[in-house]
């Protein structure tokens, strides 16, 4: 990471978590080296994941991980926004709700009185929403989890205040970049990487598997083309239903693929 011009104080950063797997806020400890060059241009004010020591704020920029699903979510989210410059939204379950939005297509209460013994002890809403439905976001990054690197990125480009240089176009791109032989051409394998947003380097193709959609969708997704194309190979409508539901389900493009599929049955 090059070193950014900065006027003193650092500026602060903040790492919030919400309903999530952690695996994100991990991705921002994962880049060792240059998390130590990103601590010398910026202040650690508040990472719980890292350090109990915390820095009150306003703060100028932070990174939420996880999706709003309790009322308590929802009310945190206002104060973490009001004492936010720049808000960011990192993964999946930030971004589009994740994969706990499968609620979204169900009944939550009987989820709750078949898991739990007590339901009654249990306080949450009937739906996992991204963190742009409670409040005003600057910045979505996608992923489950997200790249380090397009994370870094993120967080280089807030402090430069420019906007983050973010591939809006689709695993195809990238998969053509490495060279690889298209897993449906060739193979016949669903792949959701037509429609997904870049930005894993193309790692399940890379290994001969279809693309899982965990970048969420690109910017100008064809479903309706690829779903077509997938019920040409073989996949059926639960098949269908079941690629677009998984850790974008909610993603309102995916949403709508899967929805048209359930509609149709």
């Amino acid at each position: 990471m090059a070193a950014v011009r900065r006027k003193d104080p650092k500026p602060k950063l903040a790492v919030w978590k919400f309903a999530s797997c952690d695996g994100c806020q991990l991705s921002l400890l994962d880049l060792e080296d240059e998390l130590l060059t990103l601590a010398e241009e910026v202040e650690i004010a508040y990472f719980l994941e890292a350090t109990r020591a915390t820095v009150e704020g306003p703060y100028d920029l932070s990174l939420v991980e996880g999706s709003v699903t309790t009322p308590e979510d929802a009310e945190r989210i206002q104060e973490v926004r009001r004492v936010s410059r720049k808000l960011v939204t990192i993964g999946a379950c930030a971004t589009a709700g994740g994969i706990q939005a499968l609620r979204n297509f169900a009944d939550v209460d009987e989820f709750v009185s078949t898991v739990y013994a007590s339901p009654s002890y249990i306080s949450t809403l009937a739906t996992s929403t991204p963190i742009s439905a409670a409040v005003p976001v600057d910045f979505e990054l996608h992923g489950c989890p997200v790249d380090r690197y397009q994370l870094l990125e993120v967080v280089a480009a807030t402090i430069a205040e420019r906007r983050p240089a973010i591939p809006s176009y689709s695993v195809c791109v990238e998969c053509k970049r490495r060279g690889n032989v298209c897993v449906t051409v060739a193979h016949g394998s669903p792949c959701l990487g037509p429609v997904t947003q870049a930005g894993c380097g193309a790692l399940c193709p890379s290994c001969d598997r279809g693309c899982y959609g965990c970048f969420g969708p690109m910017e100008s997704p064809n479903t309706e083309s690829l779903t077509a194309w997938m019920r040409g190979l073989g996949a059926e409508t639960p098949d269908l239903i079941r690629a677009y539901r998984s850790f974008n389900a909610n993603a309102p493009a995916f949403r709508a693929a899967s929805e048209r599929e359930e509609a149709a049955t």
